[in-house]
């Protein structure tokens, strides 16, 4: 390699190694797999330590990756008491032994260097006394916490490693980290009166299906794998709804200097015993033979597990050898990852088939040779879209590999080119519906792309009647085999039609019985007494799912105010923002939806938000509106009721329509300006009582 090729893959390298840190760290949305970073990674290690007059200040090997927000969004940035390095990591043992050899060396260990990973020297004394606490690596996203006299004070993400985001609303939320400790002197071992630890944050595989079907259900493309879905969840502007998304913690590392921990073992068995999560599978190695069949261990017991985990953490266990052993620039010496390879088949591709989704977007997925992988046959796998397919260079008759995606969902991750057969050409993606024929359309800025003809296309027309008999909106009785009857003999091409049908219309149905008609028009006419927010969901309006649905309806109340908001007035909802009031103008606006809207009227559907006027308790605030920001001694739900108890509506954001600015503790200082700027009444939560309990003292 020349002095220009060198400098050229260098430079290739580095562009494409930030870009993969932006998909996995910012988007959430990982493009290759670990290990394929992984490999980018450390063939530019390799180059740079071959060429150090080529390593430059931004180069990936010299910083850690970054998850901070961007400036101006509603997270603060904050700087690390101590830096939140990253872990050095191998797949390799031989990798492992070296590190093992490093630190004997580094420490002055009187024993000479293992070749082995025998417990034993070649002449039979023992080896090296270096113990090492052994944990998963539980794959989710990494937060620091900070604890005042027992209270957890704030909350903070990795972010680039020197500065973190201040996520403590959501965290409070996550019901597995305890926000308030018992007394410290109720402990055997007091915890320090202000204290940092750290830990990952995690979503179990259970809730990870449940939210995938979720998005399914609403069009929207699947979390690629749990530790995105952690990711992103502890991201949301809805505290509530992390709330509700169920993420865990598991803490790994006390940062806090206590006396009477001298170790990492003392360390977690101390945290456990103040009441916070550590991991039971965890394991005092007291020799590098011990690490290794631990590593063994859980390679194979590791899809058991109720989360997922991509590796175990090797740590010296004195922190007497931690400070003598020191740092990197970004990772500490006396720690490592060893990774474990995702379980990997190989197969043939023997053609791909293009799903139609019921909003139109378009999913290609593989036909394959049937291979065994992890438990289940895999015939088929997701080609996610045209982007990846073309990045892996994918083509028909190729030998590919496939993984599952959190251990889930079958997905084609690469191409092995040594055995790729001649004469193959690269793959062509789709320019028309396989269903209708109508041209494909890509949004700017979109992955996927969609048959635009709504109307028209069977797999979205049917699609939509699924979505709006399904459980969780009208729960109708009747499968995929009962739809594709009634759209083919014409008795059901639209939701509404679903009311028109008559025991006399249901007879040409084959396979179909008195008793079947009797149940499913007992069913339709139960679905007459479903609640709004579940009716407003079932219309299938883009981007509103099952938990936008009760925002809006909790909001606005009916469904005749929501179709006359603007949208202005629509951005000003609860979690709402300019793509889903964007969605529902545009829903709103066509005349075959509202054709529905007036049948399903007629229907008897439920239009109104009756539940929440049975909870009303006064029109003290009608008409007000507010915005909360921060935390406050009773929950935000709580709060959000109280208001909406007294007729008042909460915003999502600060504009000059609003009327409170209600703020509890760290309240967020863009929210904060703006309302200052707008010269918006601010309150507190004492205030706040005040208006409702003596409404003349603000008024």
């Amino acid at each position: 390699m020349n002095k220009s090729r060198e400098a050229d893959r260098i430079r290739e390298l580095k562009q494409a190694i930030n870009q993969h840190n932006k998909y996995y760290y910012v988007l959430n949305a990982p493009q290759i797999s670990d290990f394929e970073y992984d490999l980018l990674l450390r063939e530019l290690i390799e180059l740079e330590h071959q060429f150090p007059h080529l390593i430059t200040a931004d180069s990936p090997t010299q910083h850690i990756g970054s998850d901070l927000s961007v400036p101006g969004t509603s997270f603060q940035r904050v700087r690390h008491k101590t830096p939140m390095l990253s872990l050095s990591n191998t797949y390799d043992k031989q990798e492992l032994l070296d590190f093992h050899n490093r630190i004997l060396k580094a420490v002055a260990a009187p024993a000479t260097a293992d070749t082995t990973f025998a417990t034993t020297a070649t002449d039979g004394a023992p080896a090296a006394a270096i113990e090492y606490v052994c944990e998963l690596k539980l794959d989710g996203t990494a937060i620091c916490l900070s604890y005042q006299n027992g209270h957890l004070v704030r909350a903070l993400t990795r972010g680039d490693g020197t500065y973190g985001d201040d996520v403590t609303a959501n965290v409070l939320r996550i019901a597995s980290i305890p926000t308030q400790l018992p007394p410290a002197d109720t402990f055997a071992l007091p915890y320090p009166a202000q204290f940092e630890i750290r830990g990952e944050i995690v979503m179990s595989f259970s809730r990870f299906r449940e939210l995938n079907e979720i998005k399914e259900e609403q069009g929207e493309p699947p979390f690629a794998n749990p530790r995105n879905a952690a990711a992103g969840t502890l991201k949301l502007l809805s505290a509530e709804e992390v709330e509700r998304r169920r993420l865990d913690c598991y803490v790994y590392h006390l940062v806090t200097e206590t006396d009477g921990i001298q170790t990492q073992w003392q360390a977690l068995e101390a945290a456990r015993q103040w009441g916070f999560p550590v991991s039971e599978q965890r394991k005092l190695c007291h020799n590098i033979q011990e690490v290794t069949e631990f590593l063994e261990l859980w390679d194979k017991k590791r899809t058991d597990l109720p989360v997922a985990t991509d590796g175990i953490v090797i740590k010296v266990n004195d922190f007497t050898l931690h400070k003598k052993l020191g740092m990197t620039a970004k990772s500490p010496r006396w720690a490592t990852a060893y990774k474990f390879q995702a379980e990997q088949a190989v197969t043939r591709l023997l053609s791909v088939d293009f799903q139609v989704g019921r909003t139109g977007a378009i999913t290609p997925v593989a036909n394959l040779e049937p291979v065994f992988l992890s438990g289940t046959t895999v015939k088929r796998a997701s080609l996610h879209n045209a982007d990846q397919i073309a990045l892996h260079d994918i083509r028909l008759g190729d030998t590919v590999f496939i993984e599952k995606g959190g251990e889930i969902i079958p997905k084609v991750v690469g191409v092995d080119l040594g055995l790729r057969p001649q004469g193959t050409h690269p793959f062509q993606y789709i320019q028309t519906c396989p269903e209708c024929g109508t041209p494909l359309e890509r949004d700017a800025g979109e992955a996927k792309h969609f048959c635009p003809n709504r109307w028209g296309c069977p797999p979205q027309i049917k699609g939509r009647i699924s979505h709006f008999m399904s459980r969780k909106a009208m729960n109708i009785l009747g499968g995929d085999a009962l739809i594709e009857q009634l759209y083919s003999k014409d008795l059901a091409t639209s939701p509404a039609d679903l009311y028109d049908l008559t025991p006399h219309k249901l007879e040409v149905l084959e396979n179909w019985g008195t008793k079947s008609t009797e149940n499913l028009l007992a069913s339709l006419a139960a679905s007459k007494n479903v609640s709004f927010p579940r009716v407003l969901y079932a219309l299938g309006i883009p981007y509103v799912g099952e938990t936008t649905a009760k925002y809006l309806a909790e909001h606005f109340g009916s469904l005749r105010a929501l179709q006359n908001a603007s949208f202005e007035e629509l951005k000003e909802a609860p979690e709402i923002g300019e793509k889903i009031a964007l969605a529902i103008c545009q829903f709103f606006s066509d005349s075959r939806n509202t054709e529905a809207i007036e049948r399903f009227r007629q229907a008897g559907l439920s239009f109104e938000q009756t539940q929440s006027q049975a909870q009303k308790v006064s029109d003290l605030l009608e008409g007000k509106r507010f915005v909360i920001s921060g935390t406050f001694t009773r929950s935000r739900e709580e709060v959000k009721n109280l208001i909406t108890a007294h007729g008042g509506k909460v915003l999502a954001s600060v504009s000059g329509n609003t009327d409170y600015f209600l703020t509890g503790e760290k309240v967020g200082p863009s929210k904060m300006k703006k309302a200052t700027e707008l010269n918006v009444l601010i309150i507190n939560e004492n205030d706040f009582m005040s208006l409702i309990e003596r409404p003349q003292t603000l008024f």
